[in-house]
């Protein structure tokens, strides 16, 4: 027992002293509490409020609370802490992890206020549930509600980790694309402003015909195209500083930055040869710096563009994995729908420098689906392998077609979908239980043991399809099986297929 804040009393006493407040209680309700075989002496603790009756990791017991008011809490691995229910007089507690087999507590008890209880030691428990049928049938009810409730909230927090997951990785996607247009705009107005300095420098004087042609010409090339062949750094830094050394010989003002601009759009000596002859009476300098102005300003709207639709197929990379009719059928494609999870998951895949190899060979790739559990199957999978790969690795997604087996009524084949990492691989004595729900290999706080459970029911129960897994140490694979043409399962209220 632990000593909380303030004091616990406890108190060895025979069963028959405590019989008639026993019988207020819902397991003792209708039991015969003086011709009780099997347990004699049972401990009476009266405990103020805010003391700890339990902490974590402590041995479990069956309690009875006579009066008063019990809160279950759990510690969570980020230092919180979660109330997960409470007890009140006339309510047991500590049936449910007895009887799913546990022996030490996961939560912390604490007393609301000044409360009375009744604590069976784990023999005195089995004994009552060995010989007294109303106090086996509560226990085992209490059991069934409680684990409903804990299921339904292991699922929803298992959503919620999902979405937590995605939401970070789409947060930082678009704060790149966000901050790199936010940027270029910044420059884009300063080589406005720098662009209507040069500009009325450059009209002050009279142009001859051979300038105006050879103003137009560089024009032409500067606002030819935002997509060049790229050059290596090495090719880059070469020609930038050849570029740089020349227009500082022709006496080029800003020669050093000027020239980086004008190798970036493609820009050669040869090429600015023709500006050197013609404005050989001192105006070559206002009319590169011009040029480069205009070049900086092409390269930065192009930067503006690009990240512009970096954004707009993130949104639509969101729009194709969120969309959630619940009513309506429709046909998915596949292909689309693992690329729109592999965007999301970008950010995560960037951190661990983990690549991704694609090999999409099915043909046709489309099913039908409702809803976005199709989505849901892929973050599953694939955040589980980019978790199980070491740093600088790769992952591989690949699918294909497959004809009907033979006897099977599914005329149209299936879509096999293979997701592989090479990680630490999946021990054979943990295999058989990996789709089991709460089974987890994780730390405490880091996985609900839902996630490939929910994977499990969604491809077999909502699209009649089967998942298998080979493992090995450094590859590890999970294949999915999705039939072409086999009708939904019926959509229930939040866009799953039921449970059986």
């Amino acid at each position: 027992m632990s000593e909380g804040p303030k004091p616990i009393e406890v108190e060895s006493i025979q069963l028959q002293h405590i019989a008639r407040e026993l019988r207020q209680t819902g397991p003792f309700a209708d039991t015969d509490i003086d011709n009780l075989a099997g347990v004699d002496r049972v401990d009476l603790i009266t405990a103020r409020a805010g003391a700890v009756l339990v902490q974590p990791g402590e041995e479990l017991s069956y309690w009875l609370v006579l009066d008063g008011e019990a809160r279950a809490d759990r510690p969570e691995v980020d230092g919180t802490v979660c109330t997960v229910g409470f007890a009140r007089a006339g309510d047991g507690f500590g049936e449910t992890p007895l009887l799913t087999g546990k022996t030490e507590s996961v939560f912390a008890i604490t007393a609301v206020r000044d409360s009375k209880f009744v604590r069976f030691t784990q023999d005195n428990f089995w004994s009552l549930m060995a010989c007294c049928p109303a106090v086996r049938k509560v226990a085992l009810a209490n059991m069934a509600q409680r684990l409903q409730t804990y299921t339904a909230e292991a699922v929803h927090r298992e959503k919620l980790i999902s979405l937590g997951t995605l939401a970070a990785g789409l947060m930082h996607e678009l704060n790149n694309p966000g901050a790199a247009a936010k940027r270029a705009a910044s420059q884009l107005r300063e080589n406005l402003k720098r662009l209507q300095e040069l500009s009325l420098r450059l009209t002050a004087k009279q142009k001859t015909q051979l300038q105006l042609d050879c103003m137009q010409m560089l024009l032409e090339q500067a606002m030819r195209s935002c997509q060049l062949p790229a050059l290596s750094s090495l090719e880059q830094a070469d020609a930038e500083e050849k570029m740089s050394e020349w227009l500082q010989s022709a006496a080029v003002e800003n020669a050093y930055s000027v020239g980086p601009a004008l190798v970036e759009i493609g820009f050669t000596r040869e090429q600015l040869e023709c500006a050197r002859a013609a404005f050989e009476n001192g105006g070559f300098s206002d009319a590169l710096n011009w040029l480069a102005a205009l070049v900086s300003s092409v390269s930065l709207v192009c930067s503006i563009e690009e990240a512009i639709s970096r954004v707009s197929e993130l949104v639509m990379a969101v729009k194709k994995f969120a969309y959630d009719d619940k009513s309506t059928a429709r046909e998915v494609n596949v292909h689309d729908s693992l690329q729109s999870t592999l965007t999301l998951l970008g950010h995560k895949l960037r951190i661990k420098q983990v690549s991704v190899e694609k090999r999409f060979e099915a043909s046709p790739a489309a099913i039908v689906t409702r809803g976005s559990a199709l989505s849901q199957v892929w973050t599953n999978l694939i955040d589980n392998a980019i978790d199980a790969s070491p740093p600088n690795s790769q992952i591989e997604v690949s699918t294909w077609t497959e004809a009907p087996a033979a006897g099977s009524n599914n005329g149209a084949g299936s879509i096999a979908v293979s997701i592989a990492d090479h990680g630490s691989g999946i021990a054979p004595e943990v295999r058989p239980h990996i789709f089991e729900p709460f089974f987890t290999t994780k730390p405490q706080g880091h996985g609900t043991g839902l996630g490939l459970e929910i994977v499990h029911r969604i491809v077999t129960q909502k699209f009649s399809g089967t998942i298998e897994v080979e493992s090995q140490p450094g590859d590890t694979k999970f294949i999915v099986r999705l039939p072409m043409n086999t009708p939904l399962a019926p959509a229930t209220k939040n866009g799953e297929a039921g449970r059986p």
